[in-house]
C-alpha cells in the first residue's frame, strides 16, 4: 500500500489557491417537502444557503439529512414546495453541485490522475489541458506525484483527497457532501477537516456539509442547521463563532453552541 502522507497537518499546497475562484450559488428550499416514493421525511422545510457559505447539517439518525443533501443535489424530487439554485428548480443533476458522499466511489480501473479529470472529461476540456488540472489539484491535495496510482494501492484518507480534488478540479459552484469524514479514524479525520477548510478558501463555491459529530459541524461550519426527527419539523439555524480555530473549542460562545446542539440531538 502506498503510505498516507501525514494526516495530521494540511499539505502547504492547500493553503495557495491556485485557480480562479468559483462563484457560489445560493441554494433555497421552501416550504419544501422531502423524502422517497411520496413519504415525506422532511415537510415544510425553510432554507436559505447563501453563495459562498458553508452550512453543517446535524440531526439524528434518520431524520432526513441524506435525503436533504440528494433533494439539493437533484437525485430526488422535492414532494412539494420550493427547491432552486439561484431561483431556478432544481429538478436533475448538474454539474455545478458536485456530491461527495462517505464512500470514495473512486472509479478502480482510473489512475488517481484519471479520475480527477473525469469531470474535466465531461465539460470536453483537453486532454493536455485536463492532465495539468488534474495534477495542480492533486499536489493541493497532498498526493502531488501519486496521479499513476490506482486507487486500490492507497489507504488512509487518500481516497476522500481524492474525491474532494476530483469535486473540485470541475468547478462546481455548490459542494454537497454527505458524511464523507465519516468511515476515517480521529487522527485522519481531524486532518482531513482541516485540508477541506484549507483548500474551500478561494473557490467561493457554497458547500452544504452533512455530519454526525458536532465538533466537526462546529469546525467548519459558517453556520449548523438542526435537524429533528419526523415530519413538520423546520431546521434552526445558528451561527459559529469565527475565526476558524481548534484552540477555540474553549471560548464561551463555542461552548455554549456546542452545549445547544447536544441539547437538540437529545445528547
Amino acid at each position: 500500500m502506498t503510505t498516507p502522507p501525514d494526516m495530521t497537518t494540511p499539505p502547504s499546497t492547500a493553503l495557495a489557491p491556485a485557480h480562479a475562484p468559483a462563484l457560489g450559488t445560493r441554494l433555497t428550499l421552501r416550504d419544501a417537502s422531502v423524502g422517497r416514493e411520496g413519504t415525506a421525511v422532511l415537510d415544510g422545510l425553510e432554507l436559505d444557503i447563501a453563495p459562498g457559505e458553508i452550512l453543517t447539517v446535524v440531526g439524528p439518525s434518520g431524520c432526513g439529512k441524506s435525503t436533504l443533501l440528494r433533494t439539493l443535489a437533484g437525485l430526488l424530487p422535492p414532494l412539494g414546495g420550493e427547491v432552486t439554485q439561484d431561483g431556478s428548480p432544481i429538478t436533475a443533476p448538474d454539474a455545478e453541485r458536485a456530491l461527495i458522499f462517505q464512500d470514495d466511489a473512486l472509479l478502480p480501473w482510473r489512475t488517481l490522475r484519471a479520475n480527477v479529470e473525469l469531470p474535466l472529461a465531461i465539460k470536453g476540456l483537453r486532454r493536455t489541458e485536463r492532465r495539468s488540472k488534474a495534477e495542480s489539484w492533486l499536489e493541493r491535495v497532498g498526493l502531488g506525484g501519486h496521479g499513476a496510482t490506482l486507487p486500490h494501492r492507497v489507504s488512509g484518507g487518500q481516497p476522500q483527497r481524492v474525491q474532494l480534488a476530483r469535486a473540485l478540479a470541475g468547478e462546481p459552484r455548490a459542494v454537497l457532501m454527505d458524511e464523507p469524514f465519516g468511515a476515517l479514524d480521529a487522527q485522519t479525520r481531524a486532518g482531513m477537516q482541516q485540508l477541506l477548510a484549507d483548500v474551500l478558501r478561494g473557490t467561493g463555491a457554497t458547500v452544504v456539509f452533512v455530519t454526525h459529530d458536532v465538533d466537526e459541524a462546529l469546525f467548519l461550519g459558517d453556520r449548523v442547521a438542526l435537524l429533528g426527527t419526523g415530519t413538520g419539523r423546520v431546521p434552526r439555524v445558528l451561527d459559529v463563532p469565527r475565526p476558524r480555530d481548534r484552540t477555540a473549542h474553549g471560548d464561551p460562545a463555542t461552548v455554549e453552541l456546542r452545549r445547544t446542539v447536544l441539547t437538540s440531538l437529545g445528547t
